[in-house]
């Protein structure tokens, strides 16, 4: 399974904000065996959004949008998921019957809280109000990062891949040099390979099974100055 994630907020382009919420779910979807294929940052405008949506559904097996829910004047997400698939915002009679449920009338809320794309998945907000949603499948949740997390959790099911195992190996030479093994290491294994550079190199293998991640880690260990973790410990004390 393939996946894209989508943030939303001017507050995350001009450095206001960290976005922590796409580093949690690509490690949850990660975790998961999905493969996250692209991470984008988009500002509150319904063009952008719309746009950026249209594009990864065509590309990815799942979107998932967070930030911009919400009756403010910046909270446009929902308009822009609408408008990526032609339909009309509208009341959503399950999402107001759930905030009913919480104690919330008509005249607590905005009108606009509970108006989502037509013949969406309405997704409660169990930590907030704003509700979320799931459009096919693009999953619109919270910039609230409590409130996200609590929305992912529960349609955490439904993302599913192919369980990969990592190991990593720490090498004490400069990562110019170790060119040459990596090109090797990668024809030799059925294996993905990221290093990188710190105190030490180290060369992170990802595998879709184990006994092909260890043949992997070995190979690489036997022809580099590979560092044990308690060296490891020693080189990266040295250099503070």
């Amino acid at each position: 399974m393939n996946a894209a994630v989508v943030t939303v907020g001017d507050e995350l382009l001009v450095g206001d904000t960290e976005n922590t919420n796409a580093t949690w779910l690509c490690d949850r979807l990660d975790a998961r065996g999905v493969r996250v294929r692209r991470v984008t940052v988009v500002p509150d405008e319904v063009a952008e959004i719309a746009r950026v949506v249209n594009e990864y559904r065509a590309e990815y097996d799942a979107v998932l949008v967070t930030g911009g829910l919400g009756p403010t004047h910046d909270d446009v997400t929902m308009a822009s998921v609408a408008a990526a698939f032609g339909r009309d915002l509208v009341e959503n009679e399950e999402a107001a019957a759930w905030l009913a449920e919480r104690g919330y009338s008509g005249g607590d809320l905005a009108a606009e809280t509970t108006h989502l794309p037509a013949d969406c998945r309405p997704l409660p907000n169990e930590a907030g109000v704003a509700p979320g949603a799931v459009v096919e499948s693009v999953y619109v949740l919270p910039g609230v990062p409590g409130e996200m997390k609590a929305m992912f959790e529960s349609v955490e099911d439904e993302f599913a891949g192919t369980r990969t195992h990592v190991l990593t190996v720490d090498v004490d030479e400069p990562e110019s040099e170790l060119l040459d093994r990596i090109a090797s290491l990668r024809e030799r294994f059925d294996v993905r390979v990221g290093s990188y550079p710190g105190e030490v190199v180290t060369v992170k293998i990802t595998a879709e099974g184990e006994a092909e991640a260890e043949r992997a880690a070995a190979w690489i260990r036997d022809r580099t100055d590979a560092v044990e973790e308690g060296e490891a410990d020693s080189v990266e004390n040295e250099g503070v």
